[in-house]
């Protein structure tokens, strides 16, 4: 299943300074919705959802600076 516009809105993200916080994923979930990705409805589901985006988030921060974190 593809996530469509991730890596935009992460790199979006990014540019505009996003720190990876529990905000900075629930703007991409947000930025996800909007660009009609289905995203689950369920609480656990969504929190499940937006830690993984997170991780991806840190990972692609960590890619862009040149660290592990």
């Amino acid at each position: 299943m593809a996530v469509v516009g991730l890596g935009q809105i992460m790199a979006d993200l990014y540019a505009e300074g996003g720190k990876a916080t529990d905000e900075t994923a629930e703007e991409i979930i947000r930025r996800l919705e909007e660009k009609k990705n289905y995203i689950p409805f369920s609480e656990r589901a969504r929190r499940d959802y937006a830690y993984a985006l997170l991780k991806e988030y840190r990972r692609y921060i960590a890619d862009r600076e040149g660290g592990d974190r």
